[in-house]
């Protein structure tokens, strides 16, 4: 009976010990894994963003008939433009801004229908002001008096919706990231990785190259990092260039902003009159504006492209394809544009959700059910809490960082983490090498008493 109590005794001795181990090792596991940042952080839907929502939801329900656009004012609220009283009611019992307005969406389409049916004019371009109900026509100091008096009188025709004003510079494409790539038309910036689920890309400006263009990773053209598969240009700019090996740079969703910087982007949005944004590039770095105006056509001298983000953002020759976003949210890449960052000017930009669309593919990094954030607000009363200026690019990190935190040995040497769990095993193990060597002793000291009479 003893024997047995002993037998129970060491048994319960040898279990206690050996989950001791186990908890221990379930510590350690639980604290490492806590520490591990998601590789892409939950979508948060910003004031600014929310906003934005609310406004082109209200346009979209009320009609170009009744309403003109919306943007954001200098308080964060969204104003839409209105035709009626109406209207007017329906806005503010939304949350949103009413503004009356003389000129519908669709009087201000037809205006750009006209202004685009007439004979091209290198060096122009214009777009939908809602905040001043006009269509702005902007001529660059290459368009000559006697275009300029045709365009003119084309402006008058159409009515008090079209403003006319020059702008100074030319409007070039900013062919020559945010990091750069070279090509034999010239060199251009990485906007962002994208993905069919399948192959790894790159996504830039299509005025960079037309499909079948090679691209390096030095102006030497020794490294050799991907062929541009499909470019679409004039009309649109945009092409997806396949990267030749597959890296884990191929696949991350940060954006390079200078300084061994990156903002991770994590989520595709639409820009909003008033958004304060910003855009990357290889050649003039992190630089900031204001959208101020949608859906805008360019007359370049290489071709025309519409449907265009136009913003005060600077950039430079270097720049094209260069990522646009802001608070994280991804809007679109570099097209071209005047001016230059001493100066200032209008760059305008390829949106991103048509290119993605047309292209079917998604931003690499990113779940794929991230979408835009700009589809509505939970709570238009909690509009207008930040004003959009005071917006930032996003979540700023090294960019040799892929966003997958510190490694596991580096949490599990940090006794803050994983220090409770350790000393569990630690004293477990102790205590299962304190069964073993008594079960040792208590087998010799039986085995002694069983054998002691034969010994002489």
């Amino acid at each position: 009976m003893r024997h047995a109590r002993r037998r129970v005794v060491k048994r319960v001795a040898r279990l206690v010990a050996v989950g001791g181990v186990l908890c221990g090792g379930l510590m350690v596991t639980q604290a490492a894994m806590a520490t591990e940042p998601a590789d892409t952080p939950p979508v948060t839907q910003s004031s600014t963003f929310a906003a934005a929502g609310t406004g082109v939801g209200l346009v979209s329900e009320l009609g170009t008939s009744r309403t003109a656009g919306t943007w954001l004012a200098k308080d964060g609220r969204p104003v839409v433009a209105v035709t009626d009283e109406k209207a007017a009611a329906e806005v503010k019992q939304a949350g949103a801004r009413p503004k009356m307005v003389e000129y519908s969406a669709k009087d201000l389409r037809s205006a750009t229908a006209a202004l685009r049916s007439a004979p091209r004019v290198s060096g122009t371009s214009w777009a939908i002001d809602p905040a001043s109900n006009e269509v702005v026509v902007r001529a660059d100091s290459t368009v000559s008096k006697s275009d300029w008096s045709k365009l003119t009188d084309l402006a008058e025709g159409i009515g008090g919706s079209v403003r006319m004003e020059r702008t100074e510079g030319t409007y070039t494409m900013r062919l020559n990231g945010a990091q750069p790539i070279f090509g034999t038309g010239g060199r251009c910036s990485i906007g962002f990785n994208v993905t069919n689920g399948e192959n790894d890309f790159m996504l830039t400006a299509g005025h960079c190259g037309p499909g079948g263009s090679v691209w390096f990773a030095d102006n030497q053209g020794q490294r050799e990092i991907g062929r541009t598969i499909t470019s679409d240009f004039p009309g649109a700019d945009y092409s997806l260039v396949q990267y030749l090996q597959d890296q884990p740079s191929n696949k991350t969703n940060v954006v390079e902003v200078g300084d061994d910087e990156g903002v991770q982007i994590t989520s595709v949005g639409e820009a909003t009159v008033g958004q304060r944004v910003f855009r990357s590039g290889s050649t003039s770095g992190l630089a900031d504006g204001e959208v101020t105006g949608l859906d805008a056509t360019v007359n370049y001298p290489e071709g025309t492209v519409t449907g265009l983000i136009e913003t005060t953002v600077c950039a430079e020759p270097g720049d094209s394809g260069g990522p646009l976003f802001s608070e994280g949210v991804a809007l679109g890449v570099t097209s071209g544009g005047n001016g230059d960052c001493e100066q200032g000017g209008t760059t305008f930009f390829q949106p991103l959700t048509k290119a993605l669309d047309a292209l079917n593919v998604r931003l690499a990094g990113l779940p794929e059910a991230a979408g835009t954030p700009t589809a509505g607000a939970d709570d238009p009363s909690d509009q207008g809490a930040a004003a959009p200026g005071a917006a930032e690019p996003g979540a700023v990190q090294p960019v040799e960082n892929d966003g997958a935190g510190s490694t596991l040995l580096e949490r599990l040497a940090d006794p803050r983490n994983v220090g409770p769990g350790l000393l569990v095993v630690a004293g477990s193990l102790v205590a299962l090498a304190a069964t073993r060597f008594i079960r040792t002793e208590n087998d010799r000291n039986a085995y002694r008493r069983q054998y002691s009479q034969s010994w002489g």
